[in-house]
C-alpha cells in the first residue's frame, strides 16, 4: 500500500488549503483514515480521523475549521483546512488502515506553512 499526500503549501493566515491522500497498491478499501501533523520541535499529533461509517473525530485545535472526508471509490481522503493560523504550520501526514489487515500505512507528509 502506498499513500501519496499532496496539497500542502504556503498560505497566509486566514486562508485555506485542501490536502489529499491517495491510496494505491494492494488495497481493497479503507477502514479508517487519519491526518496527523508534526510541527518543528513537537511530537506528531492527531488532527482528524474518519471511519468506515463516515464518523469523524477532530482535535480540539481543528474543530470548526478543518473537515475530513473521503471518496471510497477513489481510495482517497481529504482534509479541508479553513481559517488557517500560523500555529497550523507543520508537516501533515495521512495514515490509512485498510479494510483488510491491522496495520496502518503512512504517507510521506506534505508541508503546510501559514504566514502571519
Amino acid at each position: 500500500v502506498q499513500l501519496q499526500a499532496s496539497g500542502g503549501g504556503l498560505v497566509q493566515a486566514g486562508g485555506s488549503l485542501r490536502l489529499s491522500c491517495a491510496a494505491s497498491g494492494n488495497i481493497l478499501g479503507i477502514n479508517r483514515m487519519g491526518w496527523y501533523r508534526q510541527a518543528p520541535g513537537k511530537q506528531r499529533e492527531l488532527v482528524a480521523v474518519i471511519s468506515s461509517d463516515d464518523s469523524t473525530n477532530y482535535a480540539d485545535s481543528a474543530k470548526g475549521r478543518f473537515t475530513i472526508s473521503r471518496d471510497n471509490a477513489k481510495n482517497t481522503g481529504y482534509l479541508q483546512m479553513n481559517s488557517l493560523k500560523p500555529e497550523d504550520t507543520a508537516v501533515y501526514y495521512c495514515a490509512v488502515l485498510p479494510s483488510r489487515g491491522s496495520s496502518w500505512y503512512w504517507g510521506q507528509g506534505t508541508l503546510v506553512t501559514v504566514s502571519s
